[in-house]
């Protein structure tokens, strides 16, 4: 996956991604059950309403083939997002690179791995929030001054309230 990923930016099909969710919470974490992996993808502005379309092309010529809403790339089930807010613009923008293999590979910081999980709000993302403060990946006020700079002070006094009250 990696490869293809950065084939993918070497070749204009995306400007930058990022592993997000799941898959790149096991970076900080104990592993978690996943059926998929997550990409943040930055894309060129598109001329078509399609966003994706010039990605499942690419990954199309290269035998990887569309399996339901996602693309098969190897093992993984791999769903393509494209960044959705200024938050997962950032993330993609700040991730830290890892070797995958002797290949690099982009992983969103676990700082932004917990906001976004903030601003979805689904008990699994709350989970992941709390995984991630426990393992040391990130720190409550890590997490405090992201989320009040992305407007998410509200959710992240909430989610302080009902689990470190």
């Amino acid at each position: 996956m990696a490869q293809l990923l950065n084939e993918m930016c070497s070749g204009g099909v995306i400007q930058n991604y990022a592993l997000f969710g799941a898959a790149a919470q096991m970076r900080y974490t104990e592993p978690v059950a996943t059926l998929d992996a997550d990409v943040l993808v930055a894309v060129p502005q598109p001329a078509q309403l399609d966003v994706l379309r010039d990605i499942y092309a690419f990954c199309a010529a290269r035998g990887y083939l569309p399996e339901g809403e996602a693309i098969r790339v190897g093992a993984w089930p791999t769903q393509f997002v494209p960044v959705f807010t200024p938050l997962t613009r950032e993330a993609v923008e700040q991730a830290e690179t890892a070797d995958f293999d002797g290949v690099p590979f982009r992983v969103v910081r676990a700082v932004h791995l917990a906001v976004i999980a903030l601003s979805v709000g689904r008990a699994k993302d709350f989970t992941r929030i709390l995984s991630l403060l426990e393992s040391g990946a990130v720190t409550r006020p890590e997490i405090g001054l992201l989320a009040v700079r992305h407007d998410l002070s509200g959710a992240w006094q909430q989610f302080e309230t009902k689990f470190f009250p």
